[in-house]
């Protein structure tokens, strides 16, 4: 069965700056990634070149079979990201909201209902508009509106900031439920210890490419034990 992200001596610059220098990975179905290291390591960058906003300059660089270096905007209907900011409609219902990316996606209306209840929007919030919610609730806003667009690769960094406990654990097994389906997950993320329990496999990333895989013995580092 052929990779669904292939990046090999991958190079994406930022300005001058090359947020990823010769970085090699390849990612099967069903996996749920944890991309591991220091800021400014290059995961986010890793992440935004996965879903077309960020060129990959040379190398090579597919997700889906879509040829990232040739045209990298044909596989963004097929993933989705969710960054730091949440990218929501300020003035929007929460309901109209997740309803504006189900629409997008050709998703049914009763997914809509479903989403917002699977990560613990109550009925109550969903007529309310997103700019008096918390912090909090507006993340289960964005996983909502994530998980309506039925991507085939979840991309997603720091997916659990601003969440409580509860919701943390919601994300788990949200992550858990959707490779089980068939969807492949990357995510970045520092709370180790919560993510390295979820996480199928680790990749260290330093200085624009990697440098441990628990699931490779073909980088520097060799394996860690991730129990």
């Amino acid at each position: 069965m052929p990779p669904v992200v292939c990046f090999q001596a991958a190079v994406a610059l930022l300005g001058r700056y090359p947020a990823l220098s010769g970085f090699d990975l390849e990612v099967g179905p069903g996996e749920i990634v944890l991309l591991r290291g220091p800021n400014g390591a290059g995961k986010t960058s890793f992440l935004r070149a996965c879903c077309g906003l960020l060129a990959v300059r040379s190398g090579r660089a597919e997700v889906l079979g879509h040829d990232l270096v040739a045209d990298r905007r044909s596989v963004r209907r097929h993933v989705g990201l969710l960054g730091h900011q949440n990218h929501l409609y300020s003035d929007l219902w929460v309901r109209d909201q997740v309803r504006f990316r189900a629409a997008s996606a050709g998703a049914a209306p009763d997914e809509v209902a479903a989403a917002m209840e699977r990560v613990g929007l109550e009925p109550r919030l969903w007529r309310i508009p997103t700019e008096r919610l918390s912090a909090g609730q507006r993340r289960r806003v964005a996983l909502a509106s994530l998980i309506v667009r039925r991507p085939r690769v979840w991309l997603l960094d720091e997916p659990h900031a601003g969440l409580d406990a509860e919701g943390r654990d919601a994300l788990d097994d949200l992550l858990v439920d959707a490779t089980g389906a068939g969807a492949t997950v990357l995510f970045a993320s520092h709370e180790l210890d919560r993510a390295e329990a979820v996480a199928s496999r680790i990749v260290e990333v330093r200085g624009g490419r990697i440098t441990e895989d628990s699931g490779s013995d073909q980088t520097g580092g060799g394996r860690p034990d991730v129990g």
